[in-house]
């Protein structure tokens, strides 16, 4: 008999047997409750929250791999306080959710979803010189509120699109400043110059809501704003009240406060972009993420340093 973990059924179709070597493995599906037990290893999706009632009712729990890059979903005190480490999956995915960013950004810019409407439902009525005008990106200004991996990497596929990059962090980062000609700015400069403004930062009390009334006032106007980070950083209706009164050029999000609702009035915004949070939705990343979790498990049960733990 292996030892007992839990693991998130949704990754069954992601994992090889031979990666599961020496578990026992319950699956647990989304909508599930965390069962109580003697588990000592749980691998949870981002949506899964694991607590101080969820860490009490696994007295044996030794590892916490949480298969996303982000650990919101996990109370890392109460984790440490009993001595249970906590991993995530950082780096897999960085490419993926870069693309998926500068996706969202072309269409915007360039109303592509606008352009799909118009062909399915039958009422293109030809071609016309003013018809879904757009914003060309050469010349224009691309600002990333955070510069981490994923901000960095859609800074540089920022460069051959003949963009200006500027970037609002908490400390310099040199060697991308050196590789793209970006420029560290404060952040009421980052919102007055940013064209598109895309944000990177995680979810920590002073980022919750910072995309609200007062900060999408100071974006330029039909300015486009993108969000592949995380959805309590925008205040969703202020977003798009933007977008009705015609102040925000379009917005292109991936993530929500409230997954999966999101607010209806931003459902039914003009120029809105939203994608069901797809951002490291490739095979390659999400089987790599897969792959992590699991091998950060098989390393702690082995009394091994895990992988990529969350704190070092």
């Amino acid at each position: 008999m292996g030892h007992p973990v839990l693991v998130a059924a949704e990754l069954k179709g992601l994992l090889e047997p031979g990666q599961l070597a020496g578990l026992d493995v319950t699956w647990i599906a989304a909508h599930q409750a965390t069962p109580k037990g003697e588990y000592v290893a749980i691998v949870p999706l981002l949506s899964r929250w694991v607590g101080g009632t969820e860490l009490k009712h696994l007295p044996k729990l030794k590892v916490v791999a949480n298969c996303a890059v982000g650990h919101d979903n996990v109370d890392v005190v109460a984790a440490e306080l009993r001595g249970i480490t906590v991993t995530n999956t950082p780096d897999v995915l960085t490419d993926a959710t870069a693309d998926l960013t500068w996706a969202l950004i072309l269409a915007c810019a360039r109303r592509l979803v606008e352009g799909v409407d118009l062909i399915r439902n039958g009422t293109w009525t030809g071609w016309h010189p003013e018809q879904l005008l757009g914003l060309e990106l050469r010349g224009k200004t691309l600002g990333l509120f955070g510069a981490g991996r994923i901000g960095q990497a859609v800074g540089r596929r920022a460069v051959p699109f003949g963009m200006r990059v500027l970037y609002a962090a908490r400390s310099p980062r040199l060697q991308f400043e050196r590789e793209t000609g970006a420029a560290r700015v404060a952040f009421g400069r980052l919102l007055s110059e940013s064209d598109v403004l895309s944000l990177h930062v995680p979810s920590v009390p002073e980022t919750k809501g910072i995309i609200n009334a007062d900060t999408l006032r100071q974006l330029k106007p039909g300015a486009i704003l993108i969000n592949t980070a995380r959805g309590d950083l925008v205040r969703e209706e202020a977003l798009a009240v933007a977008l009705e009164e015609g102040r925000l050029g379009a917005a292109g999000l991936d993530v929500y406060l409230d997954e999966p609702a999101i607010h209806p009035r931003l459902r039914a915004a003009p120029r809105a972009v939203l994608l069901p949070h797809v951002g490291s939705a490739t095979r390659e990343a999400r089987t790599e993420m897969a792959a992590i979790a699991v091998a950060n498990v098989q390393a702690v049960l082995r009394g091994d340093p895990p992988l990529t733990p969350v704190f070092r």
